[in-house]
């Protein structure tokens, strides 16, 4: 590569046998040779870098549907190889129809004490249009639909019958309130009042058909919704007015979150406005959407949806699309036993009554459960500051030890029945692979809402490298031509660290004598070439 010079350790003997112009030849050819040798050493062909991950664009690992228990995870099997669809939507969908059966019902602590976490789950999937993201909530979602029309056509008769009972007693109500408002006499009147008093006493409370779910909603209307139906909840939808809604762009940014946030936690709600109030002591609420990438993108410009730790609460899947590797003569109908037990099991854990409003049961974790538990809390923890792995995504990492305890929690119902009352090992086990299979997706969907700070920056700094038509450049270049964006140098390294991690660019320091070290990059040739 380079040829090879004499010692330079002693120019005087030098200059002694061939004279002071032979040094200077020397000396020129070795500064010629340590300049260009950083660049030798660099140039890499281009079939010998790895592939570059470009910002925003980030490989996810497949979700088995291995990951649930037998009964769900094998109508997640069926139904992914029926759509030809990635096993991630149907496991998310799964785990969110699951959660909307066992929601306020059942909480989980974690360490046996007054640290509770709720069963309520939120779960996103995007998948590009066309990638029959409705066949597979339909599928997950039949049972649901099925155990609603079966109470309501049982309960048709008695809400017709209290409905009536209702109609007359208010209709007597405004009769004698008439009547109390002509009385001239005291004593007539505080006896009428009486009446109306017990009237109003003995009219029957609202009967309603139970719901376990809505596709659409308002933050009002959820509001009413949670108090209709036993301070519980679910939105399953593959359309994107939900998501919409809660990220405010109907309403300039504006729109009422509380009711997201405290159904996600579990937290009492008070609601006392003009012509509305709402009251509910552990409002549960779950989510099952399935949505194009472009909706997600769409709510990028919503501070609020970020700040708050809204989006946070989500567990994402972006599976590669399988949209033009699909066999069009492939016929698969989801086995008739499969899709018997996968409702069977799920019509016997919402039971065939109304389900009544009342404390939770609490699930423990085992010792084993918990140990494991702590462990990944602890990886979690530890990836999560300055410079860590997931620095970026910190806010939604630390909500993902308790997002796996409740996991892990619907699995072992799921698996176990209703009976359960302590998370074991094996069903922890899935949850944490599920959880870790969770994060790159989490990373995906941030970095999709331009969310992640670092990638938004090395995205700037990709374009900026690809514009200047050369290879290489200096790290003090790059802050000086962009200072802008990069008041400060510590924030231009991160954006650079993130690009060499993925393989878009290679650093190398060249030190010459008497100057700082300097720091330059190389830009992957095939980030060029696609330029």
């Amino acid at each position: 590569m380079s040829e090879t010079f004499p010692p330079l350790t002693d120019f005087n003997d030098l200059a002694a046998v061939d004279g002071l112009d032979v040094v200077r030849e020397q000396v020129a050819a070795a500064i010629e040779h340590a300049q260009h040798e950083p660049q030798a050493q660099h140039d890499t062909p281009v079939n010998e870098w790895p592939a570059p991950i470009l910002p925003g664009t980030r490989p996810v690992p497949d979700i088995p549907a291995t990951v649930l228990p037998g009964w769900l995870g094998g109508m997640a099997q069926a139904v992914s190889a029926s759509t030809q669809t990635p096993p991630a939507l149907a496991v998310l969908v799964a785990l969110g129809v699951l959660a909307t059966v066992l929601q306020r019902r059942y909480v989980v602590a974690p360490f046996g004490d007054s640290y509770t976490e709720p069963l309520s789950l939120w779960t996103l999937s995007a998948s590009p249009s066309g990638t029959r993201k409705s066949a597979v909530l339909s599928a997950m979602q039949a049972p649901l639909i099925y155990w609603e029309k079966l109470l309501r056509d049982r309960m048709r008769g008695e809400i017709a019958r209290v409905n009536a009972a209702r109609l007359v007693a208010k209709k007597r109500i405004e009769r004698l309130q008439q009547d109390a408002a002509k009385a001239k006499d005291q004593q007539e009147r505080e006896s009428l009042t009486k009446e109306i008093e017990q009237e109003e006493t003995d009219m029957p409370d609202e009967l309603r058909a139970p719901r376990l779910f809505t596709g659409d909603t308002t933050p009002e209307r959820l509001q009413a919704l949670l108090v209709e139906h036993g301070e519980r909840m679910a939105v399953l939808s593959d359309e994107a007015g939900i998501f919409q809604i809660m990220a405010g762009l109907y309403n300039g940014g504006a729109a009422n979150l509380d009711v997201f946030l405290q159904g996600h936690a579990g937290s009492s709600m008070r609601v006392d406005r003009a012509g509305r109030s709402a009251h509910v002591d552990q409002p549960a609420l779950s989510f099952g959407l399935l949505l194009q990438p472009g909706v997600l993108a769409d709510v990028a410009g919503s501070r609020r949806f970020r700040d708050t730790g809204l989006l946070a609460r989500f567990l994402f899947a972006l599976p590669v699309s399988t949209v033009g590797k699909r066999d069009v003569r492939k016929h698969a109908p989801i086995p008739q036993v499969v899709r018997d037990e996968y409702e069977y099991q799920l019509l016997r854990l919402l039971g065939d009554e109304p389900l009544a409003v009342g404390e939770p049961v609490v699930l423990v974790l085992s010792d084993a459960a918990r140990e494991v538990w702590l462990d990944f809390a602890q990886a979690i923890e530890d990836e999560q500051g300055e410079g860590g792995r997931y620095e970026a995504i910190s806010d939604w990492t630390s909500k993902l030890p308790g997002a796996v305890a409740r996991v892990a929690a619907l699995l072992e119902l799921a698996a176990g029945g209703l009976h359960a009352r302590e998370v074991s090992h094996a069903c922890m086990d899935d949850a944490i692979t599920l959880g870790r299979l969770l994060i790159p997706h989490a990373q995906a969907a941030f970095a999709l809402l331009g969310s992640d700070q670092v990638d938004v920056d090395a995205d700037a700094v990709l374009r900026w490298a690809r514009g200047r038509g050369e290879s290489v450049f200096l790290r003090s270049e790059c802050h000086r031509a962009m200072s802008g964006r990069f008041r400060d140098v510590e924030r231009l390294k991160k954006a650079l660290d993130r690009l060499e991690v993925n393989h878009v660019l290679h650093g190398f320091v060249v030190r010459e004598r008497g100057r700082k070290p300097a720091h330059h990059y190389r830009l992957n040739p095939a980030c060029c070439l696609s330029s």
